[in-house]
């Protein structure tokens, strides 16, 4: 029945038409400052320990400006206990009703989000590093949700939502136990640590097909990215991407990009990208249509001696005396 009773006062205080972020007006700001009052610190910090757990409890008299709490360049989860409020990230919208979670990245340009009025907010948020992620993560690559890859990739520069969940009864447990650890005082850091790892995996991963494997979704996706990769590097030989770019593109950061193409391929992504420059010069060169200072040009070599001590550790003899050998 309590349950009940919150959702028949969700649906009716819920009319979003009234409530959005354009209609807040600047009495959102003392409010906000109130908020700040009523919010503990619970665990750690962003740049000391990577991660920091806030709780929040609060009652507004009118909608307010939440987005003004989010840290850029940073990953949120919000696991909502009372109150409701909504974040926006261009079309796509995440609700937040009692006892449901979710996380949004802010990114550089920031998010659209308020509270809505004449409620009591109680959440807590917990806010990871890219660098707190990526260190944890590393061994995930291509298992995780794809806003938590996209965010690792690009170190937190865009915005994003993922979809908000109903809280387990484990989870409701847990979120209690955050503010209370069941704990000694001096094991509380463990305690904390243990905690945003448990968070992380159900929170942070996606499933696609119970019948593909980890491992072998894993090799799926390390052979889409590569065959990406190949696609860029192609289409682009005479000025090639970097491989901060080429990492936004495929979606993974430079660091796995790389370890993952080598993995694949036997050679790195620059030893590639000579591979394929090499074969393609060696094709004009055949077509007998383009002497060496234009097939290197052709392929993005301005130097003259750079190409040809390339082209003959690639081909096995100089670029002047291809054609002959290849007739020959």
């Amino acid at each position: 029945m309590a349950h009940q009773s919150r959702q028949l006062d969700w649906d009716k205080q819920n009319r979003w038409e009234d409530r959005t972020p354009s209609k807040l007006t600047a009495q959102a700001q003392p409010l906000c400052r109130r908020a700040d009052g009523r919010t503990k610190l619970l665990y750690g910090g962003t740049r000391q320990a990577g991660v920091t757990v806030e709780w929040h409890d609060f009652e507004s008299g009118t909608a307010f400006d939440w987005g003004h709490r989010f840290h850029s360049e940073s990953l949120e989860l919000c696991l909502n206990l009372t109150g409701g409020g909504s974040v926006c990230c261009g079309d796509n919208r995440a609700d937040f009703q009692p006892l449901t979670a979710g996380f949004y990245l802010p990114g550089r340009a920031g998010l659209r989000a308020w509270r809505l009025p004449g409620q009591r907010h109680r959440f807590v948020t917990i806010v990871f590093s890219a660098t707190f992620l990526r260190e944890r993560l590393a061994g995930f690559d291509g298992a995780l949700h794809p806003a938590v890859e996209r965010f690792l990739a690009e170190r937190g520069r865009q915005p994003g939502l993922s979809a908000v969940q109903r809280l387990s009864a484990s989870q409701e447990q847990d979120l209690a136990r955050l503010r209370q650890p069941p704990c000694p005082d001096c094991a509380r850091s463990l305690w904390y640590q243990s905690r945003m790892l448990a968070l992380m995996s159900e929170f942070f991963f996606e499933l696609r097909g119970e019948d593909e494997l980890l491992c072998d979704r894993q090799k799926r996706v390390a052979r889409e990215r590569v065959d990406r990769v190949i696609a860029l590097l192609g289409a682009h030989l005479a000025e090639p991407p970097s491989l901060e770019e080429i990492g936004r593109q495929v979606g993974c950061s430079p660091f796995y990009l790389s370890r993952t193409f080598s993995t694949e391929m036997g050679m790195t992504i620059p030893q590639y990208l000579r591979k394929l420059r090499m074969e393609r010069a060696a094709e004009l060169l055949r077509t007998g249509r383009y002497n060496v200072t234009e097939a290197a040009l052709e392929v993005g070599y301005s130097s003259l001696s750079h190409f040809s001590q390339a082209f003959c550790q690639t081909m096995g003899c100089c670029p002047g005396l291809y054609p002959l050998k290849t007739r020959g």
